[in-house]
């Protein structure tokens, strides 16, 4: 049974709006109940800041600060909200907040790997997020997209798919020009690097650059990733299929 590492961002999320959309947390869910007997499961979720934002506003600080503080409140509430609605499809969630000081400490990197195979084992769904209270990197650059490829590699699962707001990775901004064409395979991040100017193209909160970063870690672990459009229904069970276009990462 191959692993496959599914990260979701805040933009998949939301659905481009400024509130979580759980029509697309039931929608993952649906999905990973319909490929659970060919694949296990890790997801690493953004989410957190947006969760509280909906319903709650804060005052003083600068502007990192009240981010931290957003997550510290809407990450146990995303928690639930995940736990509720995949529990409605028989799967069980666990929460795992790390940042990259984890993944630097030979020990820390045992202890996660260990952690998550139990879980793996007993059928939980571990539910991975940068413990954004005490590091702000992912808050301003990343989304998450180099935390999932991180996690890839340490846990060496067979496939990461990051889940974004656009169908790929296209050879210009597609928002500008509309004869922009998507790039179906990725085997070298380098001749792609100029399109890091392009960074608000709508890929997240990371843009392109974040994508090619984590795409770049992935390649150098012999990792498979795509990059596909989250805001389809059904997109993970279609890239499966072959059925949408997408963006592929791999020797």
């Amino acid at each position: 049974m191959q692993t496959i590492i599914l990260k979701i961002g805040t933009s998949t999320l939301t659905r481009g709006t400024d509130r979580l959309s759980r029509g697309k947390i039931e929608d993952v869910a649906r999905q990973i109940s319909a490929l659970k007997s060919r694949y296990r499961f890790i997801i690493v979720s953004s989410g957190a800041i947006a969760t509280a934002r909906q319903f709650i506003e804060l005052q003083g600080g600068t502007p990192i600060a009240v981010k931290q503080a957003l997550s510290a409140i809407g990450q146990p509430v995303l928690s639930k909200i995940y736990q509720e609605i995949f529990n409605d499809f028989n799967l069980k969630t666990a929460q795992c907040l790390v940042n990259y000081r984890d993944v630097d400490n030979e020990k820390s990197r045992q202890n996660i790997t260990n952690a998550i195979n139990v879980l793996l084992e007993n059928d939980y769904i571990p539910i991975i997020n940068e413990n954004d209270t005490v590091a702000t990197d992912e808050i301003q650059f990343g989304d998450n997209d180099k935390l999932s490829a991180l996690m890839a590699a340490l846990l060496g699962v067979d496939l990461l798919v990051i889940a974004s707001d656009i169908n790929g990775l296209y050879d210009s901004d597609p928002n500008q020009n509309p004869d922009a064409k998507i790039i179906p395979e990725i085997k070298d991040v380098a001749p792609y690097k100029h399109l890091e100017k392009d960074s608000d193209n709508g890929l997240g909160t990371g843009g392109i650059r974040s994508k090619l970063i984590a795409a770049d870690i992935c390649l150098k672990n012999n990792i498979e990733m795509w990059i596909v459009n989250g805001f389809v229904d059904k997109f993970l069970e279609k890239a499966v299929a072959g059925e949408v276009v997408f963006t592929q990462v791999k020797r």
